[in-house]
């Protein structure tokens, strides 16, 4: 096999592997019932009106399963930070003393879980729909690979085969995460 083959799937791969790593990432935002700091990833605050992440200003805890404890590096903060939560509608609103902020996450009702899932089921169509055209950029270079290189019909037909392997093993990844994504959400 040629180099520029080895370049190929080399990269389609890591392009695959950045999918995955994408869609991990957005399902850690996804609101399951349980506590989960991923959630606050989206929620900016006006720090002396310089936008800044609240993860990068606080130190954020699990306590019991279902409640986040937000404590400020700097307790003057404090107000700043519960607007920032407000205005990032993560659906939670926030519980001040003074000192730090909690986020007690209430039990989602059968209904809300149903349409967790259905997002959870979109974002895995959208990761799907990304691998496909990964496959369709390996099989448009693969055949330019052919033209310039002459390669014979049955290497390309080799690693015509070998993309759509390479395609069948993320979609099967995406698969396992979106089920048990779902098993997460459904779970009470």
């Amino acid at each position: 096999m040629t180099e520029a083959l080895d370049e190929l799937f080399l990269f389609g791969e890591e392009k695959m592997e950045k999918t995955i790593s994408q869609l991990h990432k957005e399902f850690g935002s996804v609101r399951s019932g349980r506590a989960n700091p991923l959630i606050l990833d989206k929620v900016v605050v006006d720090y002396y009106g310089a936008p800044t992440p609240l993860r990068q200003m606080s130190q954020v805890t699990v306590q019991d399963g279902t409640t986040l404890v937000i404590t400020p590096y700097d307790k003057s903060i404090i107000k700043e930070i519960e607007k920032g939560i407000i205005k990032a509608e993560i659906g939670i609103t926030p519980n001040s003393d003074g000192i730090c902020i909690r986020l007690p996450f209430p039990p989602l009702t059968e209904e809300r879980r149903r349409e967790i899932v259905k997002d959870v089921k979109k974002m895995g169509e959208d990761a799907k729909v990304a691998i496909r055209n990964i496959r369709r950029d390996l099989t448009d270079d693969l055949k330019k690979i052919e033209k310039s290189e002459n390669l014979p019909e049955d290497s390309v037909k080799d690693n015509q085969d070998k993309i759509q392997k390479l395609t069948d093993k993320y979609t099967g990844i995406i698969d396992k995460a979106v089920a048990d994504k779902e098993k997460e959400v459904m779970t009470v």
